[in-house]
């Protein structure tokens, strides 16, 4: 059975409790507040037949960006984020993207999986969860 192809560009429509997720990341209350108005979009390539994926997230403030292979550990430079780095995998769940962070903070991670035009980003950390949702763009 074949995976879904995640690429495309995606505009964030909703979020909720992002405030609590980056404080658990030790992130400061004033870049928390700009970070919790902020809008980013997405824009993902995928290749289906190889595994290899890049995240783009972009917004007005700072852009991060994540490549790799879906399967294969690489070390995560997360120091625009957070100031870490860590041992990150992402693997399929189903049809659905698992990312496990190790490093620092216990717990870290995230989800992502389409539901129609709706590509799905739930965030871990320390048994905080985060959920944005974002749509895909015409």
């Amino acid at each position: 059975m074949s995976k879904p192809n995640y690429s495309g560009t995606f505009h964030m429509v909703d979020q909720v409790n992002m405030d609590a997720y980056l404080a658990a990341l030790d992130i400061n209350f004033a870049l928390r507040k700009i970070v919790c108005l902020l809008k980013p979009s997405k824009e993902i390539s995928h290749e289906v037949a190889t595994g290899a994926m890049k995240i783009r997230t972009l917004t007005t403030f700072k852009n991060f960006n994540m490549d790799f292979t879906i399967g294969e550990e690489f070390t995560e430079d997360l120091r625009p984020v957070d100031g870490r780095t860590c041992q990150t995998t992402v693997s399929w769940e189903g049809d659905n993207l698992v990312c496990v962070q190790r490093g620092e903070k216990d717990g870290r991670g995230w989800t992502h999986w389409l539901e129609g035009d709706k590509l799905h980003l739930e965030m871990r950390v320390q048994g905080i969860v985060a959920k944005q949702v974002f749509k895909k763009a015409d």
